[in-house]
């Protein structure tokens, strides 16, 4: 059964068309993943199905006594109340029974009120029933699943405007979740997740009894969770059944279908041009009208074809290349009995890590327990509490931090390459086109660039460098698929040893072979990929 059918539709923003007579329908228990380029219209189509956006043409209709839900970034809530208070604003008709059938249960033992208990009976016996329906007593334990399942527990007494930005959007999803609507509309809900995290909600989504619209650029959660793949592009869309991998190999087919008829019809359509032209050269020769006609027929016929665009087998993007540079030495980073405490809390202690030259490592563990603070004091920009940190010879470092590129908001992208390139201004306009600053973007400020655009602007940066170990804090943040897929073709041709803090398990698995893991203070050292380790850690723990 359809749940949600959009049909014709179409929005504009400030005169432009975010997209035209988009048709899109949602069936029941479906779990789709929303795909593009960013500023294609994502998260405009997701408000517009959700009605907070309302559309300029076509229509939208859902399944009757519909409840949607959509996770805003952060919930609008009294930021005066617990996270748990937040979370129970998702219960609160079950709560307001609750608090009734406590009064009454007070009425009941008032000796005041024992001249009407038979009401009083009555009243206990129908609200207990309508707890029971709403499954009352298995709140507690739902709110308390969320909480553990997306890493929240320890926050559970905290207010909610204590909390970070990312924290409070956990919260959202959290209480999202807990509301279990008919159509669960979800925009990037891994964001802020650690491994954990992501892996229970995967289950839960797997599980989920109603429909799911979610838009994600983490390739291994769509994978893991999607019955259907919808892109947007150029104001179309495109949908294919099956997770995001299906996906691939469905486009791929597609396309080279699509170009093979593309060929096809550009020959018929030479053929026919020709044997036009030939007959004209026949008509003028014999005087023929009959000819003629024939010739303006065949033309008519052309001119009717409806004719196949040239598939675009290769989407613009950025084309990203290391230099070459000096090797460094074999030990490349030497951790010996690192000790490190923030605020009374021992993040981690007596850690070794040694990585050598061209091995490409990780450094995975939950949110909190250190993973971007070991990176800093790798960097020298932390001092560790105990124990040394050594970088081998010959190493020269490229730093890539979760906000891209910082330090420059008052300078120009094209000021703040050349700061680092120092070449000419063509040469530096020609390179940053590359990395899809075009025309006037390149004068544009460093301060008005989104994250992914100032993630871009750092790693041309560092591509213009000499670096021969490049240091990633969660590099594939901001980034949209398509940029992910070029930056991951770069550094599998990176000629240098790579250290990176990330989530994007896809990302990981292409490139790394060692994987640092932080837990329990300490730091446990494997080889493989992260699907290799995770394996690995599940035999472990039997």
């Amino acid at each position: 059964m359809i749940v949600c059918s959009a049909n014709q539709i179409s929005k504009m923003y400030a005169g432009t068309w975010i997209f035209q007579e988009l048709t899109i329908h949602l069936h029941e228990k479906e779990r789709i993943g929303l795909i593009g380029t960013n500023g294609s219209g994502k998260t405009t189509l997701l408000k517009c199905i959700a009605g907070v956006e309302m559309i300029d043409q076509g229509t939208i209709s859902y399944k009757k006594d519909i409840k949607i839900g959509i996770l805003d970034q952060i919930p609008e809530v009294n930021h005066s109340f617990t996270v748990e208070g937040v979370l129970k604003q998702s219960f609160q008709e079950v709560f307001e029974i609750e608090q009734q059938l406590n009064r009454v249960t007070e009425k009941m033992g008032d000796p005041s009120e024992q001249h009407q208990l038979e009401k009083l009976y009555n009243q206990y016996a129908l609200l207990q029933g309508m707890f029971e329906d709403m499954n009352g007593y298995a709140v507690e334990s739902k709110i308390n699943g969320v909480l553990q399942g997306l890493g929240l527990e320890e926050l559970k007494t905290h207010t909610f405007q204590s909390l970070s930005g990312g924290e409070q959007t956990k919260v959202g999803l959290a209480s999202i979740l807990l509301e279990e609507p008919d159509l669960l509309l979800l925009d990037e809900p891994t964001n802020h997740l650690d491994m954990e995290a992501l892996s229970w909600l995967e289950e839960y989504l797997n599980n989920y009894s109603g429909t799911v619209l979610v838009i994600s650029h983490d390739r291994y959660f769509l994978d893991r969770i999607t019955t259907k793949i919808v892109k947007i592009e150029s104001g179309a869309i495109e949908q294919y059944k099956g997770n995001y991998s299906n996906f691939i190999k469905e486009k791929e087919k597609r396309l080279l279908l699509e170009f093979q008829a593309f060929q096809d019809q550009q020959k018929k359509i030479k053929k026919m041009k020709e044997a036009i032209k030939r007959l004209r050269e026949w008509a003028i020769r014999a005087d023929n009208a009959a000819m003629h006609k024939r010739a303006r027929n065949m033309e008519r016929a052309l001119e009717r074809m409806n004719k196949i665009d040239r598939p675009q087998l290769e989407r613009k993007t950025a084309t990203l290349e290391f230099k070459n540079t000096k090797r460094s030495g074999k030990d490349v980073i030497i951790v010996e009995d690192v000790w490190k405490s923030i605020e009374d809390r021992i993040l981690f202690s007596e850690i070794n890590l040694l990585l050598q030259y061209q091995e490409r490592a990780a450094i995975l563990g939950k949110n909190g327990v250190g993973k971007s603070t070991l990176l800093r004091i790798i960097l020298g920009e932390l001092p560790p509490d105990y124990g040394t940190i050594k970088l081998g010879a010959s190493v020269k470092v490229g730093y890539l931090s979760q906000q891209g590129l910082v330090g420059y908001d008052d300078w120009t992208v094209i000021d703040a390459y050349r700061d680092i390139a120092e070449i000419e201004e063509g040469e530096a306009r020609h390179r940053l086109s590359k990395f899809l600053f075009y025309g006037r973007e390149v004068f544009q400020n460093v301060g008005d660039l989104s994250g992914g655009e100032r993630t871009r602007l750092r790693l041309a940066q560092l591509m213009s460098q000499n670096v021969n170990l490049l240091i990633l804090d969660e590099p594939t943040n901001h980034l949209d698929i398509d940029s992910r897929e070029v930056l991951e073709e770069a550094l599998e041709d990176f000629k240098g040893t790579m250290l990176l803090v990330s989530h994007d398990r896809y990302f990981l698995n292409k490139l790394t072979n060692r994987i640092f893991w932080i837990e329990d203070e300490g730091l446990n050292s494997y080889l493989g990929n992260y699907e290799t380790v995770k394996e690995k850690r599940i035999q472990q723990m039997g």
